[in-house]
C-alpha cells in the first residue's frame, strides 16, 4: 500500500462473488477501514478472512471524524473508505472526506466495482449516451413532486434509488410527473437470489408492482426514460432551409439545419432538394 493513500473501494450490492480481486487486497492491506456501519462490513471482512481495523464513519459523525482520518492520512497511514454496498458516496457518506483530502493534496485513489445505478443502467434498455443519477427522491409527497417537476421534459435518461416502503407512492408522483406513457425499468435487489429486471410503462408498471408484495421488499432502482425530443415545426425547417440554400450549397445548408433541429437527414436533404426544384 501506499502511505498517505485514501483507497474508495467498492463492495458488493448483494453477491459478495462481485468483489474484485484488488478490492480485497487493499482491504486487507491498509492501516485502517472506514466503514458506514462497522457491524455490516464486518461480515464482510470475516468472510474474506481480513481482521484490518474497522472505524465507522456515517453521517451523523463524519464531522466529527473527517480531520482524524486526515490527519492519520498525512501522518503516512492508509485508509479504505466502503459504504454499506457499492460504491462509496454514490448516495453514501464522504463527499466531506474526499474533498478535503483534495484540498490538503492527500491522494485518493479509487478501486471500482459494483454500483447499484450502474448496474441498473446497463440492464434497463433504455438510452446510455446521456443519464443522470439523481438519488433517493423525498419522503413526502409534496416534497417529492416539486422535486421531480424539473425533470418531467429532461430528454436524458434518469437514475433514482427508491425505498420500498414508498415505491407505490414514488411511481404514482412519476407517473403525474411523466405521464403514463413514460417507459421506466424497476430493478430489484441487483446480484441477489431474488433480482427482478423489467421494463415497462408506468400505467402497467403500477397495478403490476401493487399486484405482487414481493416487488415490495428490498433494494430498488427506478431508471426513467428520457423525455422525447420535440420534432421542429415543418414550416420552421422550411424557413431554415430557404435562408440556407440562398447563400450555400444543399449539402452544407442539409448538415446546418440538421444540426439545428436533430432532424432526420435523409429527410432534410429531400426537403431540400424539393425546395430548390420549385
Amino acid at each position: 500500500m501506499s502511505p498517505g493513500t485514501l483507497y474508495l473501494v467498492a463492495t458488493p450490492i448483494g453477491n459478495l462473488a462481485d468483489i474484485t480481486q484488488r478490492a480485497i487486497s487493499v482491504l486487507a492491506q491498509v492501516d485502517v477501514i472506514a466503514a458506514e456501519d462497522t457491524r455490516h462490513s464486518q461480515r464482510l471482512l470475516s468472510h474474506l478472512c481480513i481482521k484490518t481495523k474497522l472505524l465507522a464513519y456515517h453521517e451523523h459523525n463524519e464531522e466529527k471524524i473527517t480531520p482524524r482520518l486526515l490527519d492519520e492520512l498525512e501522518s503516512g497511514k492508509s485508509i479504505a473508505l466502503i459504504s454499506d454496498a457499492g460504491t462509496p458516496l454514490i448516495s453514501d457518506p464522504g463527499y466531506r472526506l474526499v474533498m478535503q483530502a483534495h484540498d490538503r493534496d492527500v491522494r485518493i485513489v479509487p478501486i471500482p466495482g459494483a454500483c447499484a445505478a450502474i448496474a441498473a443502467l446497463s440492464a434497463a434498455g433504455l438510452a446510455t449516451d446521456s443519464f443522470s443519477f439523481e438519488g433517493f427522491p423525498p419522503a413526502k409527497q409534496g416534497a417529492r413532486l416539486h422535486f421531480f417537476e424539473p425533470f418531467s421534459k429532461q430528454s436524458r435518461t434518469m437514475i433514482f434509488y427508491v425505498s420500498c416502503h414508498r415505491i407505490i407512492d414514488t411511481l404514482k408522483d412519476m407517473q403525474t410527473t411523466f405521464g403514463e406513457s413514460r417507459r421506466v425499468t424497476f430493478a430489484r435487489e441487483l446480484t441477489k437470489t431474488f433480482e427482478t429486471i423489467r421494463r415497462m410503462t408506468l400505467a402497467d408498471l403500477i397495478p403490476w408492482v401493487e399486484a405482487d408484495p414481493n416487488q415490495r421488499k428490498g433494494e430498488i432502482v427506478v431508471i426513467v426514460e428520457g423525455a422525447a425530443e420535440p420534432r421542429a415545426d415543418a414550416s420552421q425547417v422550411d424557413h431554415y432551409l430557404s435562408i440556407l440554400l440562398a447563400e450555400l450549397p444543399v449539402k452544407q445548408a442539409v448538415a446546418l439545419v440538421v444540426k439545428m433541429t436533430g432532424e432526420n437527414k435523409n429527410d432534410i436533404y429531400k426537403r431540400a432538394l424539393a425546395l430548390k426544384d420549385a
